[in-house]
């Protein structure tokens, strides 16, 4: 893969959409050749599944929710971040494969190795060559939601668990994943992500 690969993770209400997508227009303003999306969604079937895994009224069992993130993934793999790393693009998502690990792996109980085969074959062997984990406690985090989803409407020790399970793989995999510590203030936020991703756009 010519492109580069950068991920956002973080639990709830860290700020992980307003950072990524400040960074893709930093990006762009500097006339990096790069693409934007989230996850799931990007494409139109991922989007419609999305829908359905967010829903409060769906109910859906821990293990149908695993693989339909894992059918979201495959189906962006292969329809956009594939074809944009082949290019030369930078490919930046908001979540990716980290997130079912730390959501239905820790939080859920769902079997780790598990989640990571099944990962490895529907992302076609992709992985990002840095993620960022914007470190935010959880009830800090979730005060600020007020229409939850169903992921969101989950109890507190849940959500302790995904953020647990989150610096568990920081610490596992420290070259890739990157903690940043959310801010107040969403610019110094910004600056500290923009530090790290210089680091591997110099490469």
């Amino acid at each position: 893969m010519r492109g580069k690969f950068i991920t956002f993770e973080g639990s709830e209400g860290c700020g992980k959409s307003t950072q990524s997508r400040m960074l893709f227009d930093h990006l762009k303003a500097k006339g990096v050749k790069a693409i934007y999306l989230r996850e799931p969604g990007g494409v139109k079937i991922s989007e419609k599944i999305r829908e359905l895994l967010l829903n409060p009224e769906s109910k859906i069992s821990p293990q149908a929710e695993t693989l339909l993130y894992m059918a979201a993934r495959a189906q962006v793999v292969a329809d956009l971040i594939k074809p944009a790393l082949l290019k030369g693009k930078v490919v930046v998502c908001d979540r990716f494969l980290d997130s079912t690990i730390a959501y239905q792996g820790y939080g859920l109980g769902m079997d780790i190795s598990l989640i990571k085969a099944i990962g490895k074959f529907a992302t076609l062997g992709i992985s990002p060559d840095l993620t960022i984990f914007l470190d935010l406690p959880v009830k800090k985090g979730l005060k600020h939601r007020f229409a939850k989803d169903r992921i969101e409407q989950r109890s507190l020790v849940y959500h302790q668990r995904v953020r647990n399970g989150y610096l568990d793989l920081a610490a596992k995999e420290a070259r890739r994943i990157k903690i940043i510590k959310v801010e107040d203030n969403k610019e110094v936020t910004q600056n500290n992500v923009r530090l790290a991703v210089n680091k591997l756009l110099r490469k």
